[in-house]
């Protein structure tokens, strides 16, 4: 999730008010560099972003994403609720389901994307963006207001999210579960046990690799997390950070908040129009986003591949036969997909089609890259 940038990332002097995770001290005594991210102290690479991509990629790394908000939505309300504010059917979700899901504006822009597990018939688990929780926690207390139906639960820095991922997360995790993980669904959950410490199991990611969400009380975090590593050494487990989790989502075609959605990019626009259910009833942003997509103008997001090896970087114009039409979103190499330069762009729809050949300007000079199809990367199921 951390974005490669050519600017230097600000210190933690800089930002004096940050948070730690649980896991802050685990992090410094494996030797990570830790920096700002989301009002939070992160680290960002441990043995290096190219290692730590590579052992996801092929064997299984470990992440601590307990900076993102965790909300615990409870009451027979909340479905019929929820379903009023966000562009995905959430009524519909099945005991145990994880569903992807947009919070959108007004104007159809996205205030937050997300996930919402459902952990009974009246119990949710919703996880928001870091730096979107000063946002989205007061925003969810005003919509809630007055319905009796409907209790939040702010577990934002009491409770630690891990994440394992890749092909051997399975054997990693699973026998340490109480129950058979391994038969666990693909975007479904269960509440049991890791290692006797209680969680909410979770078969997501944001890795484009099978693999587990651990939610769990802060404090027992540190020992899960020294449990995991050990357990996991033999099968090639490493610690990972936000620069490897940045490169392998852009690989996998996943969206980050600020790049490919925003307040002023709706989900039509980044991509993820398969997530608007437009036959819901009426939605905030519903109306702004029948507009949008039946006007069929707007900018939109495609997979760009460099020709060289010049690096892309967030803002950088993108143009089509001498004129511009659009921006880079995000960019990285992509070691998954033979060592090229990609990225995202954000561009007008006559330069969104497949093979269609753009200039990107890297520092006064025009470099070639052409649109192809997203994701970059997918891996093989068996």
């Amino acid at each position: 999730m951390m974005q490669t940038s050519s600017a230097a990332a600000p210190s933690a002097e800089e930002q004096p008010n940050l948070r730690r995770t649980a896991l802050y001290g685990e992090h410094l005594a494996l030797g990570a560099r830790v920096v700002p991210f989301a009002g939070f102290e992160m680290p960002v690479q441990y043995a290096g972003i190219l290692r730590e991509h590579a052992a996801v990629r092929e064997r299984a790394g470990l992440f601590d994403l307990s900076h993102m908000a965790q909300y615990e939505l409870r009451g027979p309300g909340v479905a019929a609720w929820a379903d009023t504010l966000t562009v995905n059917a959430i009524a519909t979700m099945k005991h145990g389901q994880a569903r992807y899901n947009i919070f959108t504006n007004d104007r159809g822009g996205c205030m937050d994307d997300v996930l919402f597990y459902r952990l009974g018939e009246e119990r949710f688990l919703l996880v928001v963006n870091a730096g979107n929780a000063s946002k989205m926690w007061p925003y969810l207390q005003e919509q809630a207001a007055g319905q009796r139906d409907i209790a939040l639960e702010n577990h934002h820095g009491s409770h630690a999210l891990l994440a394992v991922q890749g092909p051997r997360a399975v054997e990693i995790v699973a026998p340490l579960c109480n129950f058979d993980a391994a038969a666990l669904k693909y975007y479904f959950c269960a509440e049991g046990t890791v290692d006797g410490v209680r969680a909410v199991i979770a078969r997501t990611g944001y890795t484009g690799e099978d693999g587990y969400e651990l939610f769990v009380e802060a404090s027992l975090a540190p020992s899960l997390w020294q449990t995991l590593l050990a357990r996991g050494k033999e099968a090639g487990l490493q610690p990972a950070g936000l620069g490897a989790r940045d490169m392998l989502r852009l690989e996998a075609g996943m969206p980050l908040y600020g790049f490919e959605l925003s307040e002023e990019i709706s989900p039509l626009a980044g991509g993820q129009g398969w997530a608007v259910k437009f036959d819901k009833p009426a939605f905030t942003g519903k109306q702004a986003l029948l507009a949008q997509r039946d006007a069929d103008a707007f900018e939109r997001v495609a997979g760009a591949v460099l020709a060289g090896k010049v690096p892309a970087r967030n803002g950088y114009s993108v143009f089509l036969a001498g004129e511009r039409v659009g921006e880079v979103r995000s960019a990285s190499l992509a070691p998954s997909y033979d060592n090229r330069q990609i990225a995202t762009v954000l561009v007008n729809k006559a330069a969104h089609e497949r093979g269609t050949a753009l200039g990107i300007e890297i520092r006064g000079v025009l470099h070639d890259a052409t649109v192809v199809p997203m994701p970059f990367y997918k891996r093989e199921r068996t």
